[in-house]
């Protein structure tokens, strides 16, 4: 899971999710790296900051499609969003 690197996750981070992630949902992540990349993206653009400790929380759901992703976040005002968020990552699981 190395790829994390170019998208400002630490070391610690990585050897965490390494760690803690069940083998096969992390070679899953392995064999899509494109579309986690685009997936963690979309919500760096948003604007979320603390989009990595979302990953580390919800790393699974960085394999759904593109559109079932973004879906998930689009049907909210962003401003809220992000700060929601930003206090309390486990709204992630309601949304």
């Amino acid at each position: 899971m190395d790829f994390l690197s170019k998208l400002d996750f630490t070391d610690q981070e990585i050897k965490l999710l390494d760690d803690c992630v069940p083998d096969m949902i992390k070679e899953l992540i392995k064999e899509n790296q494109k579309l986690v990349v685009i997936n963690i993206n979309y919500l760096k653009d948003l604007g979320i900051k603390n989009y990595r400790e979302v990953f580390m929380k919800f790393f699974d759901m960085f394999l759904l499609d593109v559109s079932t992703f973004k879906d998930i976040f689009d049907k909210y005002e962003t401003e809220d969003l992000i700060n929601k968020i930003q206090e309390n990552v486990g709204i992630v699981e309601f949304l």
